[in-house]
């Protein structure tokens, strides 16, 4: 027995898709930037500062004195010499004026007039201490300013921009098709 057949043949479809690619170009120059700083003026104000250092004291200390100063000095002692010589001859004429009163006083202004007289020294130093004057005087600084904001100008640059849309294209390379057989 023959069992009648059904015989079926099909071809898929077949579609074809041919793509472009976008293409995108973008270019963006640099902003144009120009900056000019001006520059800060500065005004100083400087008073020197002084340091005064007086040795005087200290030389005449050591006896290293200037001839004027010598001068001044000589003739003060001769002066107070003077006037102590003037009184001690006044007492002495005074004594001798009084000699009722008792005594010997040829004798006493002898022995008075030829004795040297004691002199009294303790530690010393040459030169004493603080005989150098010292005095100082700071500088003033004075400082004035003037800042400048910085001039700042930018241009700025648009992007070039291009762009291609891509495309699709599609196509039909193979037809679908069915074919139907029957056969005994």
């Amino acid at each position: 027995m023959n069992v009648p057949q059904l015989r079926l043949e099909s071809t898929n479809a077949r579609i074809g898709l041919q793509t472009q690619q976008p293409v995108q170009e973008i270019q963006q120059a640099p902003a144009d930037l120009k900056i000019r700083q001006p520059k800060a003026e500065l005004e100083v104000n400087v008073t020197p500062s002084q340091l005064t250092i007086d040795q005087t004291e200290a030389w005449a200390d050591m006896d290293l004195k200037h001839i004027s100063r010598r001068i001044e000095e000589f003739s003060q002692r001769g002066y107070e010499d003077w006037l102590s010589g003037l009184a001690r001859m006044s007492q002495e004429g005074d004594d001798l004026m009084r000699v009722e009163n008792g005594g010997n006083p040829i004798a006493e202004h002898a022995k008075m007039n030829s004795e040297s007289p004691m002199y009294e020294f303790n530690i010393g130093f040459i030169p004493r201490a603080n005989s150098v004057k010292i005095s100082y005087q700071p500088s003033k600084v004075q400082l004035n300013w003037q800042t400048h904001k910085p001039e700042i100008d930018v241009t700025i640059n648009r992007p070039q921009h291009q762009y291609t849309p891509g495309k699709v294209n599609i196509s039909m390379e193979q037809m679908p098709s069915l074919t139907i057989n029957w056969t005994t």
